[in-house]
């Protein structure tokens, strides 16, 4: 099958089995490794990608529910080989140990302050609450996300 998407601001062809996830596509197509393969099941958002503004498990779309559509992966959010702000408050403030579930942490923070400048804390944890980390306890994770909005 034949898909062609907006992966990172331009446009993308890929020819594979319509049997693959978006996760698969990502990472075996494309190279695209940042967006981490966790349980395969939808549970703890380490695969989560941005699929036309929503925060989405890419473990769970197929990639003919792609066609058409725009895609960004944590590879797609610099500029000018620069750390989106995100990461840099993640680092700034520990947030980050181990690494592996921090992509899916950033690009569901991205996805909720792309839509909402100044969320409360309600809508912060709504917006993370797919994302499981099991090394910071979510405490720096939510101080990093706390420091973005009252810039």
């Amino acid at each position: 099958m034949k898909v062609r998407f907006k992966l990172n601001g331009k446009w993308v062809d890929v020819e594979v089995s319509p049997l693959k996830t978006l996760l698969e596509v990502l990472r075996e197509n494309f190279n695209l490794t940042g967006t981490k393969e966790g349980c395969g099941k939808g549970e703890c958002g380490a695969c989560t990608v941005i699929l036309d503004g929503k925060a989405v498990n890419s473990c769970l779309i197929p990639i003919s529910q792609v066609d058409g559509k725009e895609v960004i992966t944590i590879e797609g959010i610099t500029k000018n080989n620069e750390l989106h702000p995100i990461q840099k408050a993640f680092i700034e403030e520990g947030a980050v140990q181990c690494g592996f579930c921090t992509p899916g942490f950033v690009m569901s923070v991205k996805a909720l302050l792309d839509k909402k400048k100044k969320p409360s804390d309600e809508e912060i944890k709504e917006a993370i609450e797919g994302n499981l980390c099991r090394c910071t306890g979510y405490v720096k994770i939510l101080k990093a996300i706390k420091k973005l909005i009252q810039k």
